[in-house]
């Protein structure tokens, strides 16, 4: 049977969508048996598709080898149940090469990652998705952030574009992305999904739904993913009151507790899913690990996001 396009697989998800970590071990070296157990749990806990190698995936750190390891461990533990998408970035000629890999793997789609380093005009950032796009058979999904911020007319022109399925927004300016979904709606209508990619998105995702935007990445499925589910699930049938609660007594101080670091977007992440018994090792550099005292105020945050749910039972 052949899959149905990675849009449609996407459009309307059953559960959150999966970022795993890359897991490392004693040695520093990518365990591809440990990150194998992670995609496992992660897809048999009901996420709905699994974002291999991507920003809390650690894509910044790993060797093209590496990377084309994981995205292949990643479609053998799925092995279907659920699209695969691969991280891809850097400049035109590498983030090229990462995406053919990708396919190599048997990935379903891409995230495409903003270009290394340099500041580019949105000619020239145009240039490097239609590129992009045009290497693979695999469907992308573009990833707005840091010195890839498009204008709305740049986002008309990318859903234009044969392969460009969707925009992930990593910015969060609400007025430019109604701007962007007013124009892309006007200008090139039809199926363009985009997605709340702010880390710890589930803070602002009651913001993102009032504009039309639905999806959202969740690293925090990677440690806790019964609080999770608890969110999208309460999110997706207009239950505010348990997305309230669960707001305010863990995702809110989450991200206060994920301001206390740079790099804790990824490490502190890392970190919950150790807690939870899992030894994927520690972030590379030049990421850091959280200090003692963060992880440990984590582990009470997890407890503490636990009972909210009982809460609410």
């Amino acid at each position: 049977m052949t899959p149905a396009p990675l849009a449609t697989r996407l459009s309307n998800p059953s559960g959150p969508l999966f970022f795993p970590v890359t897991a490392y071990g004693p040695d520093g070296a990518v365990d591809l048996e440990m990150y194998r157990a992670h995609v496992r749990r992660g897809v048999e806990a009901g996420a709905a598709a699994v974002f291999a190698c991507c920003g809390t995936g650690e894509f910044h750190a790993l060797t093209p080898e590496e990377f084309q390891d994981c995205v292949r461990v990643a479609v053998e533990e799925t092995a279907g149940r659920v699209p695969v998408v691969a991280g891809a970035g850097y400049g035109t000629a590498l983030a090229v090469r990462f995406a053919r890999l990708a396919e190599e793997a048997g990935a379903d789609g891409l995230l495409a990652m903003p270009p290394y380093l340099v500041v580019a005009g949105q000619e020239g950032l145009l240039g490097h998705y239609r590129e992009l796009a045009a290497a693979t058979s695999l469907d992308v999904i573009v990833y707005q952030r840091d010195n890839a911020v498009f204008t709305p007319e740049t986002v008309v022109e990318l859903a234009r574009t044969e392969g460009i399925v969707g925009l992930k927004d990593g910015v969060g300016d609400l007025d430019l992305m109604q701007r962007i979904v007013s124009a892309q709606r006007g200008e090139a209508p039809g199926d363009f999904l985009y997605f709340n990619g702010l880390p710890t998105a589930e803070l602002t995702q009651l913001a993102y739904r009032g504009i039309g935007i639905t999806l959202y990445s969740s690293a925090v499925f990677c440690f806790v993913p019964e609080i999770a589910l608890a969110f999208h699930k309460a999110l997706g049938s207009g239950d505010d009151d348990t997305v309230n609660r669960l707001i305010d007594g863990f995702y809110r101080p989450l991200v206060e507790l994920r301001a206390k670091g740079k790099g804790y977007a990824v490490s502190l992440v890392k970190a919950g899913v150790r807690l939870r018994g899992l030894e994927v090792g520690e972030v590379r550099p030049p990421l850091h690990e959280p200090s003692e005292d963060h992880v440990k105020q984590l582990a009470e945050l997890v407890e503490r996001g636990y009972a909210v749910l009982r809460e609410g039972v």
